[in-house]
């Protein structure tokens, strides 16, 4: 599966350059489909995707995290302020995602592919001037966002975005923020999912709940991708690509909630 996964990595970094959005809703049904084909790793499927997508962002992440630290786009007190809560709840929502079964667990992040889904077709950004709350508000944000996020293996952007435009914030440094805050959410929910992975006989290559050739595979080719997805930007209508690859989430959704 060493080449699935590769494609799979190249699929999510390229749309994660192109459209601005985190590969979560590409690798998470992608890895889980495919070791549900395998008999070794389809009794902890839907779980060592979610891990494996938080594992392979963590690694992924630290590039974009970079680049926008370079261009002074990262509001770097409100990370801070979220951090607690986004680790917290990332544990949180890897100890929720081990105690759903595999059933449960797909359909709930099927109903989130279906919702972003719906998001990238309806391309609703919300604009408000409500300024920020203070520490207990911000940490309690960060703690839903962290838990969404880990609960269904993604780094937070659709949450952390949407949540700072209705703030004020503007778009770049809403884009920024959000990628360094992925690291975070990344960080302690791959730990966690290691942590409780390792209860159960998993299978050979995984540490914990993490698929470590899948993982590898993902990390190198989708972090060669990105930076051709970023270049094609100009080339092609974002617009129309984010329509019609919010139509294959919310497929990929229905097919999740209807069971694999």
């Amino acid at each position: 599966m060493l080449l699935e996964f590769a494609l799979t990595g190249i699929l999510a970094g390229y749309l994660a350059g192109f459209l601005g959005i985190g590969g979560g809703f590409v690798v998470v049904p992608a890895l889980t489909f495919l070791f549900l084909k395998d008999p070794q790793t389809a009794p902890w499927a839907i779980h060592m995707a979610i891990a494996t997508s938080l594992g392979s962002m963590l690694i992924t992440s630290l590039s974009s995290l970079y680049a926008h630290h370079r261009k002074g786009a990262i509001n770097w007190p409100l990370v801070r302020s979220l951090t607690t809560g986004l680790v917290f709840g990332a544990i949180l929502g890897a100890a929720v995602a081990d105690k759903l079964q595999a059933d449960a667990l797909i359909r709930v992040v099927g109903v989130f592919a279906v919702m972003a889904g719906l998001q990238l077709i309806l391309a609703r950004k919300p604009i408000g001037e409500k300024p920020v709350p203070g520490q207990p508000g911000v940490s309690l944000v960060g703690f839903v966002i962290g838990s969404i996020s880990s609960l269904i293996g993604i780094g937070g952007g659709a949450l952390t975005g949407p949540w700072q435009l209705w703030h004020g914030v503007r778009t770049q440094n809403a884009v920024a923020t959000s990628a360094a805050c992925g690291f975070p959410i990344a960080a302690a929910g791959s730990l966690a999912f290691i942590g409780f992975g390792m209860n159960g006989e998993m299978p050979d290559g995984a540490l914990g709940y993490i698929h470590l050739p899948a993982l590898l595979g993902i990390a190198l080719t989708s972090a060669l991708a990105a930076p051709l997805g970023a270049a094609t930007v100009h080339r092609l209508h974002p617009d129309l690509v984010k329509k019609l690859f919010g139509v294959f989430l919310m497929l990929v959704g229905i097919r999740m909630l209807a069971g694999f």
